[in-house]
């Protein structure tokens, strides 16, 4: 069975070189010039969604069982963007 690595060995004549080096696990990306995710991103597209989703509870529904989901779903996205941001914050200087 072939295994899924792919092996780079330079320095033979029927081996092209294409200048792929093995970078440093913590920016896999440094040779296109961008690191890491878009965190300002997500977390304010976290928080549009999170307003998106308790803008949704105005309208013509009588049941509140719609709105308990609605605010939960909003809660809970608004808790994950909490912790990323907690849990993230210092690594980037």
């Amino acid at each position: 069975m072939a295994s899924t690595d792919v092996e780079h060995t330079g320095g033979h004549a029927e081996v092209i070189d294409t200048g792929w080096r093995r970078e440093p696990a913590d920016a896999p990306s440094a040779r296109f010039g961008w690191h890491g995710v878009a965190t300002k991103t997500f977390y304010g597209a976290a928080v549009f969604f999170a307003a998106f989703l308790l803008l949704m509870m105005i309208g013509n529904h009588t049941g509140h069982v719609e709105d308990i989901w609605l605010v939960a779903f909003a809660v809970g996205v608004l808790v994950i963007a909490a912790r990323g941001w907690w849990m993230s914050r210092g690594k980037w200087s």
